[in-house]
């Protein structure tokens, strides 16, 4: 391996433990309220570390369940409740939902100063338009391990290999404020590799594991693997063959503990910025 390992879970790490100095300061405990709607198993584990991440920092977090078979006016009356409360600074409901739920219109009605996910049209247009608001989690926790690793970005030529608006677009859009030239590359890219292959900083999140191969890379490229795959044999991999690419990047995340880490410290951080601007202005 000659790649520079960029380590998400020290990151992270430095990043929680910031954030807790910060709320420890506070005269009120921030609040994050997350829903998880049926009984998916990686869902859960998720949920879970998250709720951890945010009691060690200091937030009054809590964690509403409900079963599968909740409906479309159940889940938008715990959302309208949430939006109501004025304990909780955020509100975050976990993706994805069960089949028979509208997700993009439950996204809708989260309040957009709520929104610790990024995810509503306000906060999304908001991003679109180069405008404070609060930034996707996954998207956020990307910029600040290029920020770690060093990456200069202005000039750089970066592209986004995936569109999708928890993650392609919205990382896309925060790499053109950065003063990158981004091309956003997807399943009917023509030339699919070529376009990857003149990357300085690439970004794969495709979900699809150990796509990027090594020969699709240029040398020195920093890459981003936002990719959480789990083969049939249990492993976990991303959606960059990791050995193949750490032997030509000139910086890489593992899969696991690259981005994963850095996705939880930054809904901590979207937490505390919601609940300064509800809370103090």
């Amino acid at each position: 391996m000659t790649a520079t390992l960029i380590d998400g879970r020290v990151v992270a790490q430095s990043l929680r433990a910031e954030l807790a100095a910060r709320i420890a300061t506070l005269s009120f405990r921030p609040g994050l309220a997350v829903v998880l709607v049926g009984d998916d198993p990686a869902s859960a584990v998720y949920v879970r570390n998250k709720d951890r991440a945010a009691v060690s920092a200091g937030i009054a977090a809590q964690t509403i369940r409900l079963p599968a078979a909740t409906s479309q006016a159940e889940l938008l009356a715990v959302v309208a409740r949430l939006n109501a409360d004025a304990e909780v600074d955020g509100i975050l409901v976990q993706l994805p939902l069960p089949a028979g739920l509208d997700q993009a219109a439950i996204i809708r009605a989260i309040d957009p100063a709520k929104d610790v996910d990024g995810l509503t049209p306000i906060n999304a247009g908001l991003l679109a338009a180069g405008q404070p608001g609060l930034v996707a989690c996954t998207p956020l926790g990307v910029m600040k391990l290029l920020a770690h690793a060093g990456t200069s970005l202005s000039g750089a030529r970066a592209v986004v290999l995936g569109r999708s608006v928890l993650v392609g677009k919205p990382v896309a859009a925060l790499l053109l404020a950065a003063d990158a030239t981004v091309t956003i590359a997807h399943s009917r890219t023509r030339n699919l590799q070529a376009e990857c292959r003149r990357a300085d900083v690439l970004v794969a999140a495709v979900g699809r594991a150990e796509m990027v191969r090594g020969d699709w890379i240029a040398e020195g490229c920093v890459l981003i693997d936002v990719g959480i795959n789990r083969l049939a044999d249990g492993r976990l991999v991303g959606d960059a063959a990791f050995a193949e690419c750490a032997a030509v990047a000139g910086a890489i995340t593992p899969v696991p503990g690259g981005v994963g880490p850095m996705t939880i410290a930054c809904l901590l951080e979207n937490t505390l910025t919601a609940a300064l601007m509800r809370r103090t202005g």
